[in-house]
């Protein structure tokens, strides 16, 4: 059960005690991604989740690492679309400690002009590393062409010439902004002491920092169909297509992930089966879907030689199409929920499983969603519903995307 805090501030404290485990895990999560910022700010949420570990007024970035090394903790943080989370697992006699820390960064952080330019080194080879990376490049030019006048389908990391221009004056009035206590979900899972509640509450209490509303509600996301093409250094050729999928909160969602499931999210799906096993067109062939508060994504990704590609695109095409026009069967569906149950329960095995299921939660819908609600939802898909996700998305126009060997190599 998750016990909830709302400090006088609006910060809130979401907390579950494990008392069968020995760790706790912690995050601090901001409602505010790569999907709030500007075209001139994009990638600033990303940097500013660098810049948070880079030491504060009375640690330097080195001590923070090795104060969590040092006691076996692990200490990372993550930035998406609509969350940042700067998170922390540990043994539960570390927790304070941990928290203290991490609170430290969160308030403290001194971001010197020299730290600054360090990190934007290391981001720019993190740029690299997925220009390197032909799946996940192939994904981001993806959302680009998906959603084109919307910070959603702008990449997370930013782009080199916005990353130049971030500054501590810039990163500052960002925060001020966007980092304000309404914001900002504490999630607490473990073998949590009232100690340990306590000093979180202290700590995040004295968050001052009001809600401005100064900026101008961005329109919501608009789909659109396209395509984009690109040459790279890689071997194989890169397909990403993808449709206008179903919002976190749209009813139909859960009906989406036994699509999800049927078509190509497991080994037994109809894509694995008939391009992999029967035809072996592609080594990696796989279905998947993004969800978030006003705009979503289902996608299809493949991998394979570039003789084999237009046979590669037909036969998916092909697939999705046969779904639209036969649906699928009730014993698909039975399987395929019968897996969806296995995942959620096998999901939640550690303390951070249960620290991020609850803060999306609060953070989605404002209260906490149990697991026996959503497995209830879970058996309430049929046919029906099902069949109905395939025809509202399988039936729109598409995205492509498409990564493939620069001519000569």
């Amino acid at each position: 059960m998750v016990k909830k805090y709302t400090c006088p501030n609006g910060v809130r404290i979401l907390v579950e005690k494990l008392p069968y485990v020995r760790s706790v895990s912690m995050g601090i999560w901001v409602n505010v991604g790569s999907g709030n910022e500007s075209p001139e700010e994009n990638g600033l949420t990303h940097f500013i989740e660098h810049m948070l570990f880079k030491g504060t007024y009375s640690r330097t970035a080195k001590e923070i690492a090795e104060s969590f090394d040092r006691i076996g903790g692990q200490l990372n943080a993550f930035t998406s679309k609509e969350n940042t989370c700067y998170y922390a697992v540990t043994l539960d006699h570390h927790a304070e400690k941990a928290i203290t820390i991490l609170a430290d960064m969160f308030f403290h952080s001194k971001f010197t002009d020299a730290d600054i330019e360090k990190e934007r080194q290391v981001i720019f080879e993190e740029m690299a590393m997925v220009e390197d990376t032909p799946d996940d490049d192939v994904d981001e030019r993806l959302w680009n062409t998906m959603y084109p006048t919307h910070p959603i389908g702008a990449p997370i990391l930013g782009t080199e010439e916005t990353l130049e221009t971030f500054t501590k004056e810039k990163i500052e009035s960002y925060m001020y902004e966007n980092y304000t206590p309404d914001k900002v979900v504490i999630s607490v899972a473990g073998n949590v002491s009232d100690d340990l509640v306590n000093k979180i509450i202290s700590l995040f209490d004295q968050f001052q920092n009001k809600s401005h509303h100064s900026k101008i509600l961005k329109a919501p996301p608009v789909f659109r169909a396209g395509n984009i093409e690109k040459e790279s250094n890689t071997e194989q050729s890169h397909i990403a297509i993808g449709f206008e999928g179903l919002t976190v909160k749209d009813p139909d969602l859960v009906s989406l992930l036994v699509v999800n499931n049927i078509l190509g999210d497991t080994t037994s799906s109809r894509l694995f089966q008939q391009i992999r096993e029967e035809q072996a067109l592609a080594y990696s062939i796989f279905s998947y879907y993004s969800a978030y508060e006003h705009a979503g994504a289902f996608m299809i990704y493949g991998g394979t030689s570039p003789e084999k590609l237009t046979v590669l695109e037909e036969t998916i095409l092909k697939i999705t199409e046969k779904m639209v026009k036969d649906g699928v069967s009730p014993i698909e569906i039975q399987y395929a929920k019968e897996q969806l149950e296995s995942n959620l329960l096998l999901g939640l095995e550690t303390s951070n499983d249960f620290m991020n299921r609850n803060a999306k939660n609060e953070l989605l819908y404002g209260e906490e969603k149990t697991v026996e609600q959503t497995l209830k939802e879970l058996y309430a898909v049929d046919e029906e519903s099902v069949n109905r996700v395939i025809q509202r998305l399988l039936t729109k126009p598409f995205a492509r995307s498409v990564i493939q060997p620069a001519k000569g190599i």
